[in-house]
């Protein structure tokens, strides 16, 4: 029938469904993230608080807080990249036709994806350098290092799986010759983004339902 959409290759279309299970589970260790930084703010104000107040200090405030700050930075790098809230230098890509745009986003993917495998490589042979040595902090806690450089380690291994995700989808799609979506997928955020989301957050506040995560 003339003006009928095709649908999409069933691989593609399996793919996308990982990709938005992955989103959904990258979304909630961003959560996370953002109420250990709520946790880490109220125990900064009740250190200081005992401090001038109290007289007595946890003595472990720049440890803890600064645990949490990599942890949680870690644990929001997969959910940034989903929701393409990177920062990009895309002045000159957003002027070239799609046919060169869209291999242009997945070759940038690419090398944030090799970037990131280079990192997580590293930081796993940290966590396993800590282990042997049985490393401590220097604070009063004595902590073990392992932890949390492993919560660390196992958010940027997060960020590398939804990197992997990522490409996986964009490489299908632009062999599919369907590189224009790509631009929906992996392409800076536009303001004509934030609208449409947010006229679909006020929609769906009206119909008392929860707005959909992309």
């Amino acid at each position: 029938m003339s003006g009928a959409v095709t649908p999409s290759p069933a691989p593609l279309q399996a793919v996308r469904a990982l990709r938005r299970a992955v989103a959904a589970a990258a979304a909630l260790m961003a959560y996370i993230a953002g109420w250990a930084y709520f946790v880490c703010a109220l125990f900064i104000t009740f250190d200081i608080v005992a401090r001038y107040f109290l007289g007595f200090s946890s003595q472990a405030t720049v440890e803890v807080t600064g645990y949490i700050l990599a942890g949680g930075i870690a644990w929001s790098l997969g959910h940034t990249l989903f929701r393409r809230a990177h920062i990009r230098v895309d002045v000159f890509v957003n002027r070239l036709p799609v046919q060169v745009r869209a291999p242009l986003h997945l070759f940038a993917l690419g090398l944030l994806t090799a970037l990131s495998i280079l990192i997580v490589w590293a930081a796993w042979e940290l966590v396993d350098e800590s282990a042997l040595f049985n490393a401590h902090d220097n604070s009063a806690l004595r902590i073990e290092m392992v932890w949390p450089q492993g919560i660390w380690a196992f958010g940027i291994s997060a960020f590398v799986m939804s990197c992997l995700v990522l490409m996986l989808e964009a490489s299908l799609a632009l062999a599919c010759g369907e590189g224009a979506s790509l631009d929906g997928l992996l392409g800076s955020r536009t303001l004509e983004d934030e609208t449409e989301e947010a006229l679909e957050a006020v929609a769906m506040a009206h119909e008392g339902e929860e707005p959909p995560h992309p």
